[in-house]
């Protein structure tokens, strides 16, 4: 039958900025789909303890007024959410982020700031796994289809509805949707095992990160770094990822 028709858990992260390593959760997002159809939504929204620059809240819509009224303690968010995703690895069900990278390595930097069993720790020591991650599956499947890649524009090449871009809630279940179209679309996608499938994502990680380095040494950057690990990375300062 495949992967992609079986239950699928959407996760999503909205937060103060763009360094995985340095931002924080503002809302989460894990939802559980079967058949593109939502059964089963956890959400929260935090006090991320500090500002949320202008920017951030123009992108998310949470104020800082709001984040600090009604935000749960940045560290029960972060370990609730944390949780709630050991126990779907833990029972074999695949986890959906679009551009998985950036939110589980800020989800494992939060979980380092409060000092906070990691995702490692909470399932016995094995890796995060599986994992699958829309926009690194498009970006090999389709490798030279022209535009932007960022979760609306391939939603609207794959025909996925995404009602509120930017609604942690909204961007799961997105996700969770375009992983099965992607899969329609291109059956050997869909033919893979999960953890195959998780196997060839991190390849097809470091095998575009080394394609875009070298274009941006030839264009001039002699010294230019595409981190390819996936999906989590390094946080420069300690060497840790999960």
């Amino acid at each position: 039958m495949g992967w992609h028709r079986e239950p699928l858990i959407g996760f999503d992260l909205e937060t103060t900025g763009t360094d995985p390593h340095e931002a924080r959760i503002v809302t989460a997002a894990v939802i559980e789909v079967r058949d593109g159809t939502p059964a089963g939504r956890r959400e929260w929204l935090a006090d991320p303890g500090v500002e949320i620059p202008a920017d951030a809240v123009a992108v998310h819509g949470v104020s800082n007024e709001r984040a600090t009224a009604e935000g749960r303690p940045a560290d029960r968010v972060a370990d609730a959410v944390a949780s709630v995703l050991a126990d779907h690895w833990k029972a074999g069900v695949p986890v959906v982020a679009y551009n998985a990278a950036f939110d589980l390595t800020l989800l494992c930097a939060e979980l380092r700031r409060y000092g906070l069993p990691s995702l490692r720790e909470r399932l016995g020591g094995r890796d995060p796994a599986p994992v699958v991650d829309p926009y690194v599956i498009d970006r090999s499947v389709d490798r030279y289809r022209r535009g932007k890649r960022n979760l609306e524009a391939v939603c609207a090449e794959y025909g996925v509805e995404l009602d509120a871009a930017h609604d942690a809630g909204a961007d799961a279940l997105a996700a969770a949707r375009l992983a099965t179209a992607i899969a329609v679309r291109h059956p050997k996608v869909a033919a893979l095992a999960p953890a195959e499938l998780h196997r060839r994502q991190i390849r097809w990680c470091a095998e575009w990160a080394a394609d875009f380095q070298g274009y941006l040494r030839r264009k001039g950057d002699p010294t230019a770094v595409v981190d390819g690990a996936w999906p989590l990375r390094e946080a420069a300062d300690t060497g840790a990822r999960v």
